[in-house]
């Protein structure tokens, strides 16, 4: 069975394929008889109200970098746009100049939040010729787009509510695209000086993206990632796993084959109140990305520095610390329990090792996109043991807000 290799957005990052196993939990997989093999993810779109605070925003506080931009001063009348990088992640952030933009539109509908999924493949054509036997709606055929620094072929597919995948083929005739983003797209950087001893990043991968879709559609979905892009089915959570006292969803779990891409799908389940699933599904007005996994390999100095810079996580209750079966379960962790409690940093084990995982109350005005840190060593799970204790602090975050 073929080894992995890196992205050259990992190589770039400095990464290696034994750091980018534990913080992501790659596995090997033949690439060779997949029909829409997905080398790793190449960048996840925002639509925000003002792209130029977002920005600013990811970068003073994230500790992102500012590596490229389009606009009216490069001929874009539509609207901003900003590249960020961190580690092997690429953000994009776009925000409307145009009062007639689409991008006012969907914000209007939307609020903040993920427009675009978009995938790194070898070879556009192949997966949407798949994606097309497989009975996906195709956004846009395949095409090139070129400037001075080579050519990148894309094309899109929908997926769940107004989310799509952007397909982007960054290397063609043996020449890849050495630009800073995609043709339309200037390098940029920041003007923004990072505090004195900051560090070089706070996070250096993105382990997996959340969907949250409306009752019964979990399994459409499930089966959409499984037809069209031949992802395997990796978990799978419902009642009592998935369940506190007042509410309770669904949720199974899509990867492509070396797992470096993960989709967790999230339905609401009927219970006495309404799920953090409800609630998300009201404000955003429909299906999309619910969070977004950050891959760190010192969960403790990230989760320091972003509260210094503000950022404010879900809390956890003392109980969860000092509960004996959870102290019987976890075993040996890197770091001791009472570090873990006062930040409020969730652990879970699994066959295969454990992980350290803590949430961030939503980003923006609503209660919908959110950000988790994690930190795995070994385990390829989702913090299954952690899913009771975290909901129910999700619902005191509702209850706050008046929509439990």
């Amino acid at each position: 069975m073929p080894h992995n290799t890196l992205t050259a957005q990992e190589t770039e990052a400095e990464l290696d394929l034994e750091q980018l196993q534990q913080l992501v939990g790659l596995v090997d997989y033949d690439a060779s008889t997949d029909p829409f093999p997905v080398s790793g993810w190449d960048a996840i779109v925002f639509v925000v109200g003002n792209a130029t605070q977002t920005a600013h925003y990811y970068q003073s506080v994230w500790g992102m970098e500012l590596v490229g931009y389009s606009g009216p001063e490069n001929g874009n009348r539509d609207h901003k746009a900003f590249v960020l990088k961190s580690g092997s992640i690429r953000f994009v952030v776009k925000g409307a100049v145009a009062p007639d933009s689409a991008l006012v539109t969907h914000h209007a509908a939307h609020g903040d939040g993920v427009v675009d999924i978009a995938l790194e493949v070898p070879d556009v054509d192949k997966c949407i010729a798949q994606a097309e036997r497989a009975g996906a709606t195709v956004l846009d055929e395949p095409h090139d787009v070129a400037d001075e620094h080579g050519k990148v072929r894309i094309a899109a597919i929908a997926t769940y509510g107004q989310t799509r995948h952007t397909l982007v083929q960054r290397v063609i005739d043996g020449r890849r695209y050495d630009g800073a983003y995609l043709p339309g797209y200037t390098a940029a950087q920041s003007t923004y000086v990072k505090r004195d001893g900051a560090p070089k990043r706070l996070f250096q991968a993105l382990d997996h993206i959340v969907g949250n879709v409306e009752l019964g559609k979990m399994d459409e979905w499930v089966g959409f990632y499984n037809r069209v892009m031949g992802f395997v089915n990796m978990a799978e959570f419902i009642g009592d796993d998935i369940a506190t006292d007042y509410s309770a969803l669904m949720s199974k779990v899509v990867a492509n084959g070396n797992h470096r891409v993960k989709f967790p799908l999230n339905e609401p389940a009927i219970a006495k109140k309404r799920s953090q699933i409800d609630e998300y599904l009201d404000f955003y007005q429909g299906p999309g990305a619910q969070h977004l996994a950050l891959a760190t390999g010192d969960i403790l100095r990230t989760v320091d520095e972003l509260r210094k810079e503000g950022v404010e996580f879900l809390s956890t209750p003392d109980a969860y610390y000092e509960d004996p079966e959870l102290r019987a379960r976890i075993g040996q962790v890197r770091v001791p329990v009472e570090e873990l409690q006062k930040r409020g940093i969730l652990v879970d084990r699994d066959e295969d090792g454990y992980l350290l995982q803590i949430f961030t109350r939503p980003l923006g005005d609503r209660p919908t996109v959110f950000f988790e840190i994690i930190e795995r060593h070994g385990s390829l799970g989702f913090g299954k043991g952690n899913f009771k204790a975290l909901f129910e602090s999700i619902e005191r975050e509702q209850d706050k807000r008046g929509n439990l």
